[in-house]
């Protein structure tokens, strides 16, 4: 198995690129201040209004610009294909204290897109925090609940997608019964930080841990898809990607995270290997303690389900570089 691998310096605002299959990003988040100047740079009513102290204008704003990268995901996610956007609400004080709901206004503009709107997932954000209070301290009332979780946002462009019966790449990329339990609930505990990320990229990114976009990526997509990030940062899910065996295409306004990413890449075999044989290695444990009715076709272990029976986890065994393309070669594990 093969797969490429493309990172495109530019403005996600003027995508070109051809079908994709799947979209899993992390965008700028509107009225976190790390974000102002990027906003600013692309439209300066923002740092205007910002400076002004008009904190519900400069959030419609941000979002505006947010919009037209969503208005471009419209015509190049296929049918049936899914957008998942990870975004974290705000807290500012401006003119007052205030959360601004940037799921919400996400949510909105997307279905205004034609997007259909599937349920979301939470999940809490590692910390070390012990204060989970904002505000007033021990004092009533004035005190605030501190934001620990961001939103993965799901969306579908149209109706279900179709597959031939018994289609190779469906069934090979199957996920495990156990897995399927967790990963489909509405709420995740991602508490570890596996970034396998160079330099020092994620202060001007914000990447997220490798775990939500290779969850995403694995629920789905299948084998040879082309999964697209319009706001690549330093990359998470475009190493995600290519850890699952899918293709990709990033975009990045900020040439130097690029590096990030083909530092990350390097290590991609290590981390591939590691990856598969957590998976494997829960799943044995699993089935040591449960009477499963079927037998892998691929593994010495038994399956939940007849869906399973065909499931096949690749390893990547070597990744080559030109210019920023990638192309990446598997062995089954």
């Amino acid at each position: 198995m093969e797969t490429h691998h493309e990172v495109r310096i530019g403005d996600a605002r003027d995508l070109a690129v051809d079908t994709v299959d799947l979209v899993v990003t992390s965008p700028p988040y509107p009225m976190i201040e790390m974000w102002d100047d990027c906003f600013t740079e692309q439209d300066s009513r923002i740092g205007t209004a910002l400076a002004e102290e008009e904190g519900d204008r400069a959030f419609q704003l941000m979002h505006d610009v947010l919009d037209e990268v969503w208005a471009r995901l419209a015509s190049v996610v296929r049918e049936g294909g899914i957008v998942c956007v990870n975004v974290g609400d705000a807290t500012r004080n401006l003119d007052g204290f205030q959360q601004y709901p940037n799921a919400a206004e996400i949510t909105r503009r997307m279905r205004a897109q034609g997007f259909r709107t599937l349920p979301d997932i939470l999940w809490r954000k590692p910390t070390n925090s012990t204060a989970k209070f904002m505000g007033s301290g021990m004092l009533p009332t004035n005190a605030y609940p501190t934001l620990e979780h961001e939103h993965v946002l799901v969306f579908r462009n149209g109706g279900t997608r179709e597959f031939p019966p018994g289609d190779d790449a469906r069934y090979e990329s199957a996920y495990f019964w156990e897995e399927r339990n967790e990963w489909f609930s509405d709420a995740w505990e991602v508490r570890g930080r596996r970034q396998a990320l160079g330099g020092d990229g994620r202060d001007r990114s914000g990447a997220f841990p490798f775990e939500i976009p290779y969850r995403l990526i694995s629920m789905f997509s299948v084998y040879g898809d082309t999964i697209l990030d319009p706001f690549l940062g330093t990359g998470t899910t475009s190493l995600a990607a290519l850890v699952a065996g899918r293709n990709s295409v990033g975009y990045e306004r900020d040439p130097e995270l690029v590096e990030s990413f083909a530092t990350a890449v390097e290590r991609a075999p290590a981390l591939s290997e590691t990856v598969v044989n957590e998976r494997l290695d829960a799943h044995r444990a699993f089935a040591a303690n449960e009477d499963l009715g079927y037998d892998a076709d691929n593994y010495a272990f038994g399956v939940k389900t007849g869906m399973e029976r065909r499931i096949q986890l690749y390893a990547v065994e070597s990744v080559t570089r030109t210019d920023n393309e990638w192309t990446a070669q598997y062995q089954p594990v």
